[in-house]
């Protein structure tokens, strides 16, 4: 997929019995773009109003329970160079999309959003989070920052878009995956946020931070319970920074073995520096003395140690 200053979005919307606001929030989203919609086994219409305000959209239903599930689906269904995370409860402000646009175009991998950004107040904020949210969300931001040597100024926030060749990077459960009823499968639930921040930083793309104003729900009442998601949260960043631990030494092998595979590669064999002409002209070849002064002559290795007394890369365990 080629970046684009002129991207096309999807947006991709998780939904479970959001009817009465998928009846504002729809109508403001705007035509050219993609929409996505995840349901959730829905019992109050939200699949009609869908198709009857966005005959163009494409409806899903999701898997497995969750709203880390609702988004994988939608993510891997998407077609856009731009993927737009979007709640259907009216808290995002779809006049707020352009800004996340603007900073992937400006070069970012992934745009961020917050409600807590430190230079611009004036446009971040929330008229729905509690004072005991508030404390929670900024322990955890925190302690991820710690974690994963970050300045995020907000973790639990699902307002963000990035390019859509990030997907595999997100390396989120496959759709097909069954889970017992009962169970849910790591990512599948709220957590899923904090677990797309952790995954992203570890794979050391580039992240730009977007102010943006969390709405006040519409219609309904919220699926969040603040202790039991906020455990899941502190579990899921534990759980991510060992992840992000355990991958630096498959990183480091992988690159010793390119570093060695680059190295053998500049190095011609016994036969080669034999045979080398030195002056095409008059038919000359050159010593194979010559050639130990210029390259590494293969078989120029003796105790990990080269003829010139310089040391090899050592071979990763």
């Amino acid at each position: 997929m080629a970046r684009t200053v002129s991207p096309t979005l999807s947006i991709v919307i998780p939904a479970r019995n959001e009817a009465r606001n998928l009846e504002v929030v729809l109508p403001e989203l705007p035509a050219e773009h993609e929409i996505i919609l995840v349901d959730g086994a829905s019992v109050d219409g939200t699949v009609e109003t869908t198709r009857r305000l966005r005959p163009d959209a494409h409806i899903l239903h999701q898997t497995r329970r969750g709203k880390g599930n609702a988004l994988a689906c939608g993510f891997l269904a998407a077609t856009g160079d731009i993927v737009v995370m979007f709640d259907a409860d009216g808290s995002a402000n779809p006049a707020e999309i352009p800004a996340f646009v603007k900073a992937l175009t400006d070069g970012a991998d992934f745009a961020k959003g917050t409600r807590f950004h430190r230079e611009q107040r004036h446009a971040s904020g929330s008229e729905d989070i509690t004072r005991l949210r508030t404390a929670g969300n900024s322990v955890l931001n925190g302690l991820s920052n710690v974690l994963f040597s970050t300045s995020f100024s907000d973790l639990c926030y699902g307002y963000n878009a990035f390019w859509r060749d990030v997907v595999p990077v997100l390396d989120l459960p496959s759709p097909e995956l069954s889970a017992g009823t009962d169970e849910m499968i790591w990512c599948d639930g709220f957590e899923i946020e904090t677990v797309i921040s952790c995954r992203v930083v570890a794979a050391g793309l580039k992240i730009a931070e977007v102010p943006s104003i969390e709405r006040s729900r519409m219609y309904g009442q919220t699926n969040l319970r603040t202790f039991h998601d906020g455990y899941r949260v502190l579990r899921t960043i534990m759980a991510e920074r060992r992840r992000a631990q355990a991958a630096v030494p498959d990183k480091q092998a992988a690159q010793d073995k390119q570093d060695e595979h680059d190295q053998q590669a500049r190095v011609p064999t016994t036969a080669e520096s034999r045979t080398r002409p030195g002056n095409v002209g008059e038919g000359r070849t050159r010593p194979v003395g010559i050639a130990e002064h210029r390259t590494r002559p293969a078989g120029a290795v003796e105790n990990g140690r080269t003829r010139s007394g310089g040391m090899l890369p050592e071979k990763s365990l």
